[in-house]
């Protein structure tokens, strides 16, 4: 990923656009779109303001808690005639379109757009103006985020280090002090993110019924923390993997740290090429499976079938959706920039690959709300150490991580995305847990 900064965007425009735009004055061009945006958005009620590039807000008024800023009239005249969402994120990453106020809001706004259909007599109009203003310079955003290649292998140490390994420091800005990247837990919505991620370490812990002893696979163990926690806490030995060397760097030199080295090894290692003659009796996965594509399932879940002892548990934590991966702006954003390899799936589906793999599923729970709480948490961080983010990993890096933990969070509260913790065990083993669930909250 380029870490490039944008600052030297221009902000201006041109009379004449590369696509040959007619000429026209700037006022023609703020009279246009003043017009086009009051004809698509004259039905919008929400929290968004629009603001041109004279300072005249033309949707909304001047005290929305979101105001979306068009530096110039390209995205606009891009997003009429494409209807591309992702093209109007690209200009956001390159400083032609600013976000001022909540993010999260604006995303309230692009479901408006995304599903607004003109009369025919608008849509001629809406078509008129759009054609007034001036075209781009062209794709200006490629050469800040070039993106990625499209997956041929999902879950290689390529497509991981693409998000992983964009620097520790920048994680460290933002994430809690052990450094967990993935969904906390929170007993009410004003706890710290310290607290709840702590909780959340120990509620996986409790869930998989650890006991001093065992032999605990962390598959996807991140920066260590899940690992870390349960052997300095619940005494087991712990096997984490990785594809992230910065990770595994990290989570190597904690572990010296905290002198847990005799009970805690963590390597980069692709699941696909664990030992298949080790045995463990319990294992876990904590956001890592939304990169292992749908279509190998099967081979993910049945090594772990493989691996773990009969009677023994596994926990399968990680992010799912309402509808598939659709062949969306949203997918296309997400797999271009931020998860190269990324494929959601419904929960029905997830649970039919761990049954066929021969799993009991013993336990599941959602913790949707809870993952809008923590991306909140995340994104403000983030916007409170602005500036040493930048300084780490450029703007244009730093604008794509708050817009996509910001529409994140607004698609978990809306309910488009889930988060579910499975608790399975082998089919026909004694039955592995309490006969209730009291041991998980005493």
């Amino acid at each position: 990923m380029s870490h490039s900064s944008n600052s030297n965007l221009t902000r201006t425009f041109s009379p004449k656009g590369a696509s040959g735009a007619r000429r026209g004055s700037a006022t023609d061009f703020t009279s246009a779109a003043a017009e086009l945006l009051q004809i698509v958005c004259s039905d919008y009620r929400g929290p968004v303001a629009i603001r041109l590039w004279d300072g005249d807000t033309v949707v909304g008024n001047a005290n929305a808690r979101c105001c979306l800023v068009l530096n110039k009239p390209s995205p606009l005249r891009d997003l009429v005639l494409s209807r591309d969402m992702l093209a109007l994120a690209e200009s956001h990453l390159t400083g032609d379109v600013e976000v001022e106020g909540n993010l999260e809001s604006l995303f309230d706004l692009l479901d408006y757009l995304d599903t607004y259909r003109p009369a025919l007599s608008d849509k001629l109009r809406i078509l008129s103006l759009a054609l007034k203003l001036p075209a781009g310079e062209g794709a200006s955003w490629r050469r800040l985020l070039p993106g990625h290649a499209v997956v041929r292998d999902r879950n290689t140490r390529e497509t991981i280090s693409h998000h992983y390994d964009v620097s520790n420091d920048f994680y460290r800005l933002w994430l809690d002090p052990e450094m967990v990247y993935s969904c906390a837990y929170f007993a009410h919505p004003e706890q710290t993110l310290e607290e709840a991620q702590r909780e959340k370490l120990d509620y996986i812990c409790r869930k998989l019924r650890l006991e001093s002893g065992q032999r605990l696979l962390d598959i996807g163990c991140g920066w260590g923390a899940l690992g870390l926690w349960a052997a300095r806490n619940y005494g087991v030995t712990v096997h984490g993997i990785t594809l992230s060397t910065q990770q595994c760097d990290y989570a190597q030199e904690r572990a010296r740290e905290l002198n847990v080295t005799d009970r805690v090894h963590f390597e980069l290692r692709d699941y696909r090429d664990l030992d298949r003659g080790a045995r463990y009796e319990r294992i876990v996965s904590v956001g890592m499976f939304e990169h292992i594509g749908i279509n190998n399932f099967p081979t993910y879940f049945g090594i772990i079938s493989q691996l773990l002892e009969p009677g023994g548990l596994f926990l399968n934590h990680g992010i799912t959706n309402d509808s598939g991966w659709q062949p969306n702006d949203v997918r296309r954003f997400i797999n271009k920039y931020i998860f190269p390899d990324a494929e959601l799936t419904r929960i029905s589906t997830v649970v039919t690959a761990m049954e066929d793999a021969g799993f009991e599923i013993l336990d599941a729970e959602s913790l949707r709300p809870h993952y809008a709480l923590t991306l909140r948490r995340w994104v403000q961080a983030l916007e409170q150490n602005r500036e040493e983010a930048i300084r780490l990993v450029g703007e244009s890096t730093y604008r794509l991580w708050r817009v996509y933990m910001s529409g994140c969070a607004w698609y978990f509260d809306s309910g488009n995305t889930g988060l579910y913790q499975v608790l399975a065990g082998k089919l026909h083993s004694p039955w592995p847990v309490p006969l209730r669930r009291s041991d998980l909250y005493g």
